[in-house]
């Protein structure tokens, strides 16, 4: 199996983005373009679950740390869900969960980013 694996599926105009495995210096790209692959198709809300994110290093942090003021500039936001406690412990220990909308359920991060969509 590879060290990671991105499905992307879209509902209504936020992106969520499902990275399965580890993001770190040798799959750091892959994650990126996934994420810049949404931004230039002009979706700015994006989601990602890391219910199957087993780890993620600073690389991949940087990814997400390099589209956020592209992301905001457009009425966008980046928000997170379903962190497992290894991959939360990161974010939380960088200050990322003081940057970044934290949500415990996928459905609960749609409805702070997608209001009017009924979950």
């Amino acid at each position: 199996m590879a060290d990671l694996s991105i499905a992307v599926r879209h509902i209504g105009d936020v992106a969520v983005i499902l990275p399965t495995g580890f993001i770190n210096a040798h799959t750091v790209r892959e994650f990126e373009e996934a994420l810049e692959g949404q931004v230039q198709q002009g979706r700015y809300k994006i989601l990602l679950n890391c219910k199957d994110l087993n780890y993620i290093s600073s690389a991949g942090l940087g990814a997400i740390m390099g589209l956020i003021e592209t992301v905001r500039e457009n009425d966008g936001d980046i928000l997170l869900s379903n962190l497992q406690e290894n991959v939360f412990a990161i974010f939380d220990t960088l200050g990322f969960t003081q940057l970044y909308r934290v949500f415990g359920e996928e459905d609960q991060a749609l409805a702070a980013v997608a209001p009017e969509r009924k979950v």
